[in-house]
């Protein structure tokens, strides 16, 4: 149901076309005068045409140049890196709207033209021109002024210019305005994400400390396994604690997060309980990424993809391409199986769309489905 805003917002368009259609009305006009022999006396009349179709035709291409720009074709254009691409497409959304609706309109003004009975034309002294005479009972054939008109013409195509820059500028304001408002948001999510994490933080020189104590231990005792998975936790708890609180990360480093919590998952199970096959590029260049958007993924694949005493396959890719990413996981499912109570303190999948959401708007797609047994999730990132 729209918000009081939304029709705020519709009651200001309304307005706005009707000042649009005063203005295409007064210029649609035809006034002169006429003197008419009536029963022997000579009169003076006022003819007046106020309205005309082709205003109708004209407000409509009006309007489809003003939403067609805000909706369509500003966003595709936007899309393109060169600044002559962008205007390009501009201008020929603009000339194709004011062609059709000028050829449009003297199409019809020709066909109607023709239906009219010939008028035969008089010289005519500018300076001193005489009166029109009509004799009793003549049917008066009033000729409206046309937009074929030179003079007409180009004021029309100044209407179609200042509705092309009206357009170009309601349509910034609109995005500057949601930009502020992501902008808002994020900053409300990362304020309430570092109070939560200030809250259960343990102090990082402490654990760092502990960790590497550990890791002696398990080396001394000739448990590398042990000594490994320490060592891959306390590159972990750094990466989030000193490295994830920036907006964008290289895409390299959320890689190899992402094969260190792989590693630790495993150390879990039985090397046939839980077979993961991780593919990504070798090559990630500066490409850069949100942190911490994978890992939900993967934490909950192992969560509900792997049960102890059965063979769980695990799939995991990030390709590239020269315009996006894209990030594919698909795991048995075995959701069904009634497990100890889960941990609420992770990143559920509700908050991975909403964070999806502020940081990649209109620039990501995420699919997440089952199919025979398989969880499948499919994350498309447009890196442009």
């Amino acid at each position: 149901m729209p918000k009081k805003k939304d029709w705020i917002e519709i009651v200001l368009h309304i307005a706005f076309w009707v000042g649009v259609f005063y203005t295409l009305s007064s210029l649609t006009v035809s006034h002169f005068k006429v003197r008419v022999d009536h029963n022997g006396s000579v009169m003076q009349k006022d003819v007046r045409q106020v309205l005309s179709p082709n205003m109708f035709l004209t407000l409509g291409f009006l309007a489809l140049l003003f939403y067609g720009n805000i909706f369509w074709v500003f966003k595709k254009a936007l899309r393109f890196k060169n600044v002559w691409g962008r205007v390009v497409v501009s201008a020929g959304w603009f000339l194709i709207t004011f062609l059709a609706n000028y050829y449009l309109v003297n199409i019809l003004l020709m066909a109607k033209n023709n239906d009219r009975p010939a008028i035969r034309a008089f010289p005519i002294d500018r300076a001193n021109p005489p009166p029109i005479v009509i004799p009793k009972d003549t049917v008066m054939q009033t000729k409206t002024m046309v937009f074929a008109d030179n003079s007409l013409s180009n004021t029309v195509l100044l209407i179609f210019i200042g509705i092309f820059g009206l357009s170009v500028a309601y349509f910034f304001l609109k995005e500057w305005a949601r930009a502020e408002k992501i902008r808002t948001q994020l900053e409300a999510v990362q304020l309430n994400t570092e109070v939560k994490f200030l809250k259960s933080q343990v102090n990082p020189h402490f654990l760092f400390n502990t960790l590497n104590n550990l890791f002696s231990m398990a080396q001394k005792k000739g448990n590398d396994d042990v000594a490994d998975g320490i060592s891959k936790l306390s590159d972990m708890m750094r990466y989030m604690i000193y490295e994830s609180n920036a907006e964008q990360v290289p895409l390299k480093n959320e890689i190899a997060y992402a094969e260190d919590s792989i590693l630790l998952n495993k150390l879990r199970y039985a090397d046939d309980e839980a077979i993961v096959r991780f593919s990504y590029p070798a090559e990630t260049g500066n490409i850069f990424v949100a942190p911490m958007l994978f890992i939900p993924f993967v934490e909950n694949a192992f969560k509900h993809g792997v049960y102890i005493g059965q063979s769980s396959q695990i799939d995991i890719s990030i390709s590239l391409t020269d315009r996006q990413l894209m990030f594919t996981c698909q795991n048995t499912n075995y959701s069904f199986i009634k497990k100890m109570k889960a941990d609420k303190s992770g990143i559920g999948l509700e908050n991975v769309k909403r964070r999806l959401e502020l940081v990649y708007p209109q620039k990501h797609k995420l699919m997440i489905d089952e199919e025979d047994g398989k969880f499948n999730v499919k994350l498309e990132i447009d890196l442009v």
